[in-house]
């Protein structure tokens, strides 16, 4: 069984028990990405119960797109869970002379490179998913524009959570140019958390009209 298939058989309590028990994986980057598939379920949802046919078009896409995401987040939950055990096993390597140290070194930069693109992937999704939020916002309907925002607070909790699960990888990565990479893909963190924020504060306007 792959770790996909694993973490849909699983429920929310079994996976919230694997990540309250004294365990290498799931951890902060699962986490992130489950925070980004409740928000891409939240903008389908606002969607579906949005059946104006003025903008059906409009909707359907937006629909569409939070599927899409949604599934990409749980792939990259499951792919976190699995790198993130590599990690584990690479500092596990015998380090007793100076050429075992030498081989963990260069296996666990490698793991911990490897570990950040499921939380990149996430970002990503985050990004997608105000987006998305922020286009359904106008013509959603109106009972549901609460959601909307609890979409983007999802989505922002999603994105600082990935930058940490990054950063957290970032010390063992011996390539500069990586670094460096990932650095620049953490800039857009702070845009995204702005972007959430306009949403939510758009969103509550319209609940006090």
């Amino acid at each position: 069984m792959s770790a996909r298939d694993d973490l849909d058989d699983q429920s929310i309590g079994d996976f919230l028990g694997k990540l309250a028990a004294r365990m290498a994986a799931p951890g902060a980057g699962a986490t992130a990405a489950i925070e980004a598939a409740l928000s891409a379920s939240l903008v389908a949802m606002v969607g579906r119960f949005t059946t104006d046919e003025e903008h059906a078009d409009l909707v359907g896409g937006i629909v569409a797109a939070a599927d899409e995401q949604r599934d990409a987040c749980l792939e990259a939950a499951a792919a976190d869970e699995a790198a993130f055990s590599a990690v584990a096993r690479a500092m596990k390597l015998p380090r007793g002379t100076e050429e075992e140290k030498a081989a963990r070194r260069r296996r666990l930069s490698e793991a911990s490179l490897d570990a950040t693109r499921p939380p990149l992937a996430v970002l990503a999704a985050a990004g997608e998913l105000v987006a998305l939020a922020g286009r359904v916002l106008p013509v959603a309907n109106r009972n549901l524009v609460s959601d909307v925002a609890a979409a983007t607070a999802a989505a922002r909790a999603a994105a600082t959570t990935a930058r940490l699960s990054v950063e957290a990888n970032l010390p063992a990565i011996d390539d500069e140019a990586a670094q460096a990479d990932l650095d620049s893909a953490l800039a857009g963190v702070e845009d995204l958390a702005r972007r959430a924020d306009a949403v939510e504060a758009d969103v509550r306007r319209r609940l006090r009209r």
